[in-house]
């Protein structure tokens, strides 16, 4: 249990981390490659991000259902908030943030990079709220 509750801290604590980079310096800095670049740049930007989320992501969902499983009633709500906020967080990168970066690699347009910003709000709030709710899951675990 012990390692499962530390690894999904790390795994949601990495993703927290690296979405407030992205939607601070990441995301702004898109504007600044010049048109003739950025479909080469969209396009790597995707391949090698998956690399880095795709696995963390996939951690962070699969402990979260095993602590929901294995875990101490007196986290259980917070595990099945934490859950829900997963999911915002999944619908809302399939729904807007993957069909943005797949308008973005065909051709940058303005329309298409101010959603891709706006609505990463969404997943950097509920990346920011799982965050805040995975430590206090493991305060209340560590009594």
């Amino acid at each position: 249990m012990k390692l499962i509750l530390l690894t999904h801290v790390f795994a949601t604590v990495f993703m927290t981390g690296l979405i407030w980079f992205v939607q601070i310096v990441h995301y702004p800095l898109f504007a600044s490659v010049g048109r003739e670049q950025f479909r080469t740049y969209e396009q790597l930007h995707q391949r090698l991000t998956t690399w880095v989320v795709g696995p963390v992501m996939l951690i962070e969902l699969a402990t979260a259902v095993l602590l929901l499983k294995f875990s101490p009633e007196k986290a259980s709500g917070l595990i099945r908030i934490g859950l829900g906020l997963i999911g915002l967080i999944w619908v809302a990168t399939a729904t807007l943030s993957v069909p943005a970066h797949n308008s973005l690699a065909i051709d940058f347009t303005d329309a298409a990079y101010r959603k891709l910003v706006t609505t990463n709000w969404i997943r950097t709030i509920a990346w920011t709220a799982r965050g805040m709710l995975v430590l206090v899951m493991t305060h209340r675990c560590m009594k």
